[in-house]
């Protein structure tokens, strides 16, 4: 009852404040949602702005996490190893599935496994105005809980004149982007439609890891004084071989980019070749409507209504030879299939493995602004329910199945609602409060059979509290310091249930800063402490679909500091650099090798390197070119948590020069010229990884032995990407 009266108290006294002054003829009407969920310079975290401009500059076909390489303690991977296609991002050392995002305040995790796939918006940077990473906790949001950090996207503001804009590029791997893009700029001053249409192909730099992308959006806005209401719809369509099965120590010395997927055997065990349906193919359309209403000088409030619609599958031969002598899985077995007829026991196979899955969500903003006082109320509710089945297309010997015979199906539920306070006060002319108050209500449950007639049942109901606050201390009217405590709680996603019985997960983040903002000069300072319990690590290891897989590791703790830096010294000449310096460690951690438990004391956690730095060096001599040194480099990490040799991942730094130059026809309103050369020095170099370990009770009866194995995923040398963008 006491979280209840928290809320309660900031609305009486909001309306108290409001009653004591006389109204505002004129109401700044800004978009209630991005205010309540974005981080401004009162707010005691770190945080980093990335404007429309800046998404746009290297804007060539790569998916959204690779466009965010460059900022601080970000780690990016690709599957098909040059940035198209299955994308990752990591903050912090934290993967996907910890990193809350929302568009436009509508939650982009997927409710079952947490994680973000870009691949299914392909080209969505073209249509985002304004995204802001907040790093640790953050402030509160909705959806999934961030346990490393929070990315909000706002998607392209309305615009008051007419323009179209067609871009096109190539590069390197037959990689094409083509994108069309409209608005009628504003009629009669209210209305204004405005769209998208993009396609992406690439071969990829693994072999077969092919990708093929479309994606749309159109927005529709009104806009009076007080009153805007958007109408949103967007979405893509993805088909891309299967290229997350990484390769072996071996492999990556002599092939780098060797890919196993969909290979055939005949009967004597030689490769025949390789399937060319080994694909994932997915399509997700997106509904929006946000209504934005000032109410008073001090009041305005902001509706948002979202409709998701995901189905697809990923489509694989079952090679009987591979199956029988390599993987040893099963997948080729009448009983993993289902047939009616087990006279036939086993039989060469392609399946599809389907999700078909809704998403509803409902958020209510309010927001009370006077002089000294900023209060934002926040409230959400989400729906998902999933059908996960499988079908069997083709079989050598059918066994009696009907076409599209189902040998599995299962379906997960789940309601997720939040209710938060967010209040900044003025303490004078120097001190600022900040005080983030959340409650979270979330409801799951998953009953059916899993391919291989594997029962899964879970039925989990969570109420976590996540209280937040902190100080901001203007030194002067060009610097700040701040700090902060957040304390976040999660629940385990759904592979994390399929792996046995997880507990939910609870961190305490500390974040200490100084900002100084400066016309010419913008510098900040940050160190953290995140203390995590039952924090769900990735072991290293991972799925049939390339999902990692994740464990309560007990105690464990996060902590460094960050540095970032934007100088401009003088009109030709910007630099824009960072860097990030942590210790990731899980304490006390134990380790069961060859049948025996053993007590490893404090190890290092999986994928968290203990530096990652980047630079971006611009000149520009004239108005109209640009060219930019941009450099990245990655420190050692372990694949696992037992500081095994064989998962330690080697450092790796790579330099890419960008150029562009803008010309003025007479036919149309601007021509911008792109050229981006990545990894110039042609650095062969790994970004990701797998690391798992088993135990060996064949070769020897008596005793039991502790196998490891790792996996890589290698990343192309130099390639490039030329664009051509026409505005008119």
């Amino acid at each position: 009852m006491k979280y209840y009266l928290f809320f309660l108290t900031c609305f009486s006294w909001a309306m108290s404040q409001q009653a004591q002054d006389t109204l505002q003829t004129t109401i700044d009407l800004k978009e209630v949602t991005v205010a309540a969920l974005q981080a401004t310079s009162d707010t005691p975290i770190a945080f980093t702005n990335l404007t429309k401009e800046e998404l746009e500059e290297r804007n060539l076909g790569v998916d959204m996490p690779i466009l965010m390489n460059f900022l601080p303690g970000v780690v990016t991977t690709s599957d098909a190893g040059a940035g198209v296609g299955y994308t990752g991002i990591r903050v912090r050392g934290s993967d996907a599935t910890r990193i809350n995002v929302t568009i436009n305040g509508i939650p982009y995790n997927d409710a079952e496994s947490h994680g973000t796939f870009w691949v299914n918006l392909p080209d969505f940077s073209s249509s985002v105005d304004f995204a802001q990473l907040q790093r640790g906790v953050g402030t509160s949001t909705n959806g999934a809980g961030a346990f490393g950090a929070s990315i909000n996207l706002t998607t392209d503001s309305n615009s008051e004149k007419s323009y179209a804009i067609l871009a096109n590029s190539m590069g390197s791997f037959n990689t094409q982007k083509h994108t069309v893009k409209f608005s009628t700029g504003q009629i009669r001053d209210r209305f204004e439609l405005a769209g998208r249409l993009s396609k992406i192909d690439s071969d990829g730099f693994i072999d077969r890891a092919s990708s093929g992308l479309k994606s749309y959006f159109l927005q529709a806005v009104f806009q009076e004084r007080k009153t805007k209401v958007k109408a949103l719809a967007f979405g893509g369509f993805e088909r891309t071989y299967q290229s997350w099965f990484g390769i072996d120590g071996a492999t990556l010395e002599t092939n780098r980019t060797y890919n196993p997927a969909g290979i055939n055997y005949d009967d004597a065990g030689n490769v025949e070749g390789y399937y060319k349906d080994q694909v994932d193919n997915y399509n997700q359309d997106h509904y929006q409507i946000h209504w934005e209403q000032g109410i008073n000088a001090y009041w305005s409030f902001a509706l948002g209504l979202n409709y998701t619609y995901g189905r697809g599958y990923y489509q694989e031969l079952n090679d009987l030879w591979h199956d029988q002598n390599v993987s040893l899985s099963g997948k080729t077995s009448a009983a993993y299939l289902m047939l009616p007829d087990k006279s036939a026991t086993e039989t060469e196979n392609v399946t599809q493995k389907w999700l078909d899955n809704d998403f509803y969500v409902a958020n209510l903003m309010t927001r009370f602004q006077k002089r000294k006082q900023t209060l934002h109320l926040g409230l959400s509710f989400s729906s998902y329910v999933g059908d996960h089945f499988g079908t069997l297309i083709w079989a050598q010997n059918a066994g009696g199945a009907l076409p599209d015979h189902r040998f599995y199906e299962n379906q997960g539920k789940k309601t997720d609602a939040n209710v938060f306070a967010k209040l900044t006060h003025a303490i004078g002319t120097r001190w600022k409060l900040f005080a983030d108050m959340q409650y979270r209500w979330v409801d799951y449950a998953v009953s059916g059979m899993q391919a291989g007639q594997i029962p899964i049942n879970v039925d989990r109901h969570y109420g976590f509290f996540n209280p937040k606050g902190g100080l901001t201390y203007s030194i002067n009217t060009n610097q700040q310091a701040y700090f902060s405590v957040a304390k976040a709680n999660k629940e385990p996603n759904r592979t994390d249930f399929e792996n046995g019985n997880p507990s939910a997960e609870e961190l305490i983040d500390f974040e200490l800063g100084w900002r100084v903002t400066q016309p010419m000069f913008q510098f900040s300072a940050n160190a953290y402490f995140m203390d995590y319990t039952n924090q769900l690590v990735l072991t290293g290891a991972i799925d049939e679909v390339g999902a990692p897989i994740r464990t309560n590791s007990g105690s464990s703790y996060r902590t460094g500091m960050e540095f970032d830096l934007n100088w401009v010294l003088n009109t030709q000449w910007k630099w824009q650099s960072n860097m990030s310096l942590s210790t990731n460690k899980n304490r006390n951690f134990y380790f069961e090798r060859n049948g025996e438990l053993q007590a490893l004391g404090d190890t290092n956690l999986s994928y968290s390197p203990t530096i990652v730095a980047a630079s971006q060096l611009y000149f520009t001599p004239a108005a109209d070119w640009s060219l930019s040194l941009l450099s990245k480099h990655v420190g050692k990490q372990y694949l696992g948590n037992i500081d095994a040799l064989l998962s330690k991942l080697d450092a790796y730094s790579t330099q890419d020069i960008h150029i562009q130059h803008t010309l003025s026809p007479t036919w149309c309103d601007a021509l911008h010229l792109q050229l981006l050369l990545n990894n110039i020095l042609d650095v062969d170099y790994t970004s990701n990884g797998y690391f798992y370990t088993f135990d060996d009770t064949w070769s020897d009866p008596n005793a039991i032995t502790t196998v490891e194995g790792v996996g890589y995923y290698p990343q192309t040398g130099f390639h490039f990407l030329a664009g051509m963008t026409l505005r008119f």
